[in-house]
């Protein structure tokens, strides 16, 4: 199977087709749709990935067309009390909707993606990369873990949050190119 992944444009209507499959991924890892205080990226995503120069949303498209996985990275723009003396917009990155579908995964997809949003980090010159992510999503602090991501606070709150950050600094990876095609077995 050949992937392609590719970052975002202004496309209205390739816009609207990752709009979609984000909550159509939401619904099946989270059991809800839309929620207006968690989703305002998902509806402005010009405002919050495409727009901004240090901000970018990559997609992997299988080879139909298809839309299989998703991630985002964007300055850091929380305001986490715990955090104030930690993060910052200008050092920090974040990453945010990281999603396979389920047919793509354990193929190593979702390290591919955290690859290449790793690396625009890295050419942004950001110093860290932060998210946040569920206890209750299967595999997923293993996986940020392996990718070599610190928890820095467990929140233990009822979503069972868990906060992680990577030092990214000095790492040196070859420019990005702006189609990035990879051979994943399903």
């Amino acid at each position: 199977m050949n992937v392609t992944i590719k970052a975002l444009d202004n496309n209205p209507k390739e816009i609207k087709r990752v709009q979609d499959f984000l909550f159509k991924m939401i619904k099946e890892e989270f059991g809800y749709g839309y929620v207006a205080e968690w989703h305002h990226d998902i509806v402005n995503m010009d405002e919050y990935y495409i727009n901004p120069k240090r901000n970018n949303f990559f997609v992997a498209y299988y080879e139909t067309g298809e839309i299989i996985a998703t991630i985002g990275i964007r300055a850091y723009d929380k305001d986490f009390h715990e955090f104030k003396q930690l993060y910052s917009k200008d050092s920090t990155s974040s990453i945010w909707r990281l999603f396979v579908d389920r047919r793509c995964r354990r193929c190593g997809l979702a390290s591919k993606m955290f690859s290449v949003a790793e690396n625009f980090a890295n050419q942004q010159s950001y110093e860290n990369i932060y998210l946040h992510t569920h206890k209750t999503l299967d595999g997923a602090l293993e996986f940020w873990t392996k990718m070599g991501f610190i928890i820095r606070l467990d929140a233990n709150d009822e979503l069972e949050t868990v906060h992680m950050d990577k030092a990214i600094h000095g790492l040196k990876i070859s420019p990005l190119a702006s189609d990035i095609r990879y051979a994943v077995k399903l």
